[in-house]
């Protein structure tokens, strides 16, 4: 097949134009600029911003199927502010999808997340509900896919919890967490998640499903925290810092410019990024094989 994969040099991207190469396919990786080092040899580049239009639609022709990955961080507040959620996700969305149909492209696998809602309670979530109506309001064979948080190689996630201490604690061996870290996440490595992702390519079995992914284990920030000083060998005294002053100062700094977090990551720590619906095995998966986030912190270290 001739896949065109629409954030392809991203952090996911890389992966599964690997996946995909692996299995035989002509891929074609799309970005705003795509650079060699980012992806395996073979791999053709396009430039393109999903933003706008006139700029990806050429690279549509004569695709079999394209794989939409392009997303900003829920992590920290977009350059421009939380309007470039709707931006990014759903007009980028919508531009994609109209790609596809102008060049009748019939398959889009879609990568939204885990409780995307056009009413939800953050920006970013809603962006991602808005952009599955806009799939599903489509004429395309779709597959959207609502992962939880992704680890591995070259993502963001693991320094995350680096970064959250700079911003609450520099230099000291203190690490004042939100609401004590209680926040749940079900983390899954970008090795397992992206045969899934070439799965819904390939196999029309998967057309029109809305799949919820999630990794083997449900950890709390804290407990994730705690795993990554530790695989450094590095002590940290975690305190709790309650949730009412976490979000005033989260409100009162992410009015400073280029502080990278705001209102809209204190409501996101307020809810779970889990799921009890983890449908990794429509694809033959048990999720007692996936790796663990521990697992992939000892083979780093």
């Amino acid at each position: 097949m001739k896949v065109l994969v629409v954030g392809g040099s991203g952090f996911i991207g890389s992966h599964l134009c690997r996946e995909l190469q692996s299995r035989g396919h002509s891929v074609t990786a799309m970005s705003r600029s795509p650079t060699s080092e980012d992806l395996p040899d073979g791999v053709e580049k396009a430039m393109g911003d999903v933003t706008d239009y006139d700029s990806i639609a050429g690279a549509f022709e004569g695709k079999d199927a394209v794989v939409n990955l392009v997303a900003l961080s829920p992590l920290f507040e977009p350059k421009g502010g939380n309007r470039m959620h709707d931006i990014v996700h759903w007009q980028g969305t919508e531009n994609v999808v109209k790609a596809a149909e102008a060049h009748d492209v019939p398959r889009l696998v879609q990568m939204s997340a885990l409780g995307a809602d056009s009413e939800g309670d953050t920006a970013y979530i809603r962006s991602k509900g808005k952009a599955e109506q806009a799939l599903k309001s489509s004429s395309l064979d779709w597959v959207i896919f609502r992962p939880s948080v992704v680890f591995g190689d070259g993502g963001e996630f693991v320094s995350f919890t680096k970064r959250l201490k700079g911003m609450f604690a520099p230099g000291v061996p203190l690490y004042p967490l939100p609401g004590n870290g209680q926040t749940r996440f079900q983390p899954i490595w970008v090795g397992d998640l992206t045969p899934m992702l070439a799965d819904a390519v390939e196999d029309d079995a998967h057309v029109g499903a809305t799949y919820t992914i999630g990794g083997p284990q449900k950890l709390t920030l804290r407990d994730i925290t705690e795993m990554v000083y530790d695989e450094e060998g590095k002590n940290i005294s975690i305190v709790p810092l309650p949730m009412g002053l976490a979000g005033v100062g989260l409100t009162v700094l992410g009015a400073i410019p280029g502080f990278p977090m705001g209102k809209d990551q204190y409501r996101s720590l307020q809810f779970d990024n889990t799921t009890d619906q983890n449908d990794v095995g429509v694809f033959g998966v048990d999720a007692a094989d996936m790796k663990t986030l521990g697992d992939y912190l000892a083979e780093r270290n």
